[in-house]
C-alpha cells in the first residue's frame, strides 16, 4: 500500500470513527475551545470526583440528594436533580487566549427543562463518567430521561442537554445578569452577550462574549431579551455555543436524532464576520 493510500484510509477511518462516536466535540471545534486546557472536578452527594489526568471516574444508578456541583477551570455549573435543570453556569475568567470575560461571569441562570412531577418522579442519576475536560450525566425517571454533556472550555460548542421523554419537552433558557440577547448586524441571527467590546492585549485580554442557543430536532417557541424557550423532540438537544463558533455564517443543524456526525454540527471552517458593534437588547 502506498503512503497516499494509507494516509487517506487512515483519515477515512479517523473520520468514521468520530461519527460513530456521536461527540459533542469535533476535532475542529477542539482546538478553540481553550489555550491553556481544562479539568473538570464533580460533586455528587457531597463526594468530589476528579481524577488523575487521563483517568476516569465513573458512577453508576444513584439517588441524588443534593445539587451536582461541577467546577472546571474555564466554567462551572450545578445540576438540581429536583427539577432537573442547570443553574448558574458560568465563566470563570481564568486566564486563556480563548477567554471572553476576565472574572467569573454567570451565562445562564438557569435551563430547565419543563416536566411534570409524574415525569420527573423516581429520579436518579444513571450514570456520571468525569474524565480530564468532559463530563457526561445521565438522569432517569419515571417518565424518561435528560443526558447532560460539558466540556471544560473557556468557548465553543461545549455544552448540550438531550431529553428523551414520550412526548416533546420544553426547555427553558434564562441568561445570566447583564447578559441578553440581540439581532447580530452582520448575520441577521441571534445571538447573546454582554456588549462588552474584545480588549486585544494585556493583562485583561478577553474577546468579546458572544453565544447562541443551538437546537436540533427543537422548535423556538419564545423570545424576549433574556428568556427563550424551546419546545425539544424526543432524541433532539438544545446546545450552547460560545465565542468565534456563534457567529459564523453557518446554515444551522439538521434534524438528526441518533449519532450525529460532525456536519450537522460547527466545526469552525466558515467565514466569522467581525464582531458586532453596539448590539440593543432583543426588544429594547
Amino acid at each position: 500500500m502506498s503512503s497516499t493510500t494509507f494516509t487517506r484510509t487512515t483519515a477515512v477511518l479517523a473520520a468514521a470513527l468520530v461519527a460513530a462516536s456521536g461527540l459533542l466535540f469535533p476535532a475542529a471545534a477542539q482546538a478553540k475551545t481553550t489555550s491553556t486546557g481544562g479539568d473538570y472536578a464533580v460533586t455528587v452527594n457531597s463526594t468530589t470526583y476528579n481524577p488523575a489526568p487521563g483517568k476516569d471516574a465513573k458512577l453508576k444508578d444513584l439517588t441524588v440528594s443534593t445539587p451536582i456541583v461541577v467546577s472546571g477551570r474555564n466554567n462551572r455549573f450545578t445540576i438540581d436533580p429536583a427539577t432537573l435543570g442547570v443553574y448558574d453556569y458560568t465563566l470563570t475568567g481564568a486566564p486563556d487566549t480563548q477567554r471572553m470575560v476576565t472574572s467569573p461571569t454567570v451565562v445562564f441562570s438557569s435551563k430547565v427543562p419543563t416536566l411534570t412531577a409524574a415525569q420527573r418522579a423516581g429520579t436518579r442519576l444513571s450514570s456520571l463518567e468525569v474524565r480530564d475536560d468532559t463530563v457526561v450525566a445521565i438522569f432517569t425517571t419515571a417518565g424518561g430521561k435528560l443526558k447532560i454533556q460539558a466540556k471544560d472550555g473557556a468557548q465553543g460548542g461545549i455544552f448540550q442537554m438531550e431529553p428523551e421523554f414520550a412526548a416533546p419537552v420544553e426547555l427553558v433558557h434564562t441568561l445570566g445578569p447583564g447578559l441578553f440577547y440581540f439581532v447580530n448586524q452582520y448575520t441577521g441571527k441571534i445571538n447573546f452577550g454582554n456588549g462588552v467590546d474584545a480588549v486585544a492585549s494585556g493583562p485583561d485580554a478577553h474577546q468579546m462574549l458572544l453565544g447562541k442557543d443551538s437546537p436540533q430536532v427543537a422548535t423556538k417557541t419564545y423570545q424576549d431579551a433574556t428568556v427563550t424557550k424551546w419546545t425539544v423532540q424526543s432524541g433532539g438537544r438544545m446546545g450552547g455555543v460560545l465565542g468565534e463558533d456563534a457567529i459564523e455564517l453557518s446554515a444551522g443543524a439538521t434534524n438528526c436524532t441518533s449519532q450525529c456526525q460532525a456536519q450537522n454540527r460547527i466545526n469552525g471552517s466558515l467565514p466569522v464576520p467581525p464582531d458586532p458593534s453596539n448590539p440593543t437588547p432583543i426588544g429594547g
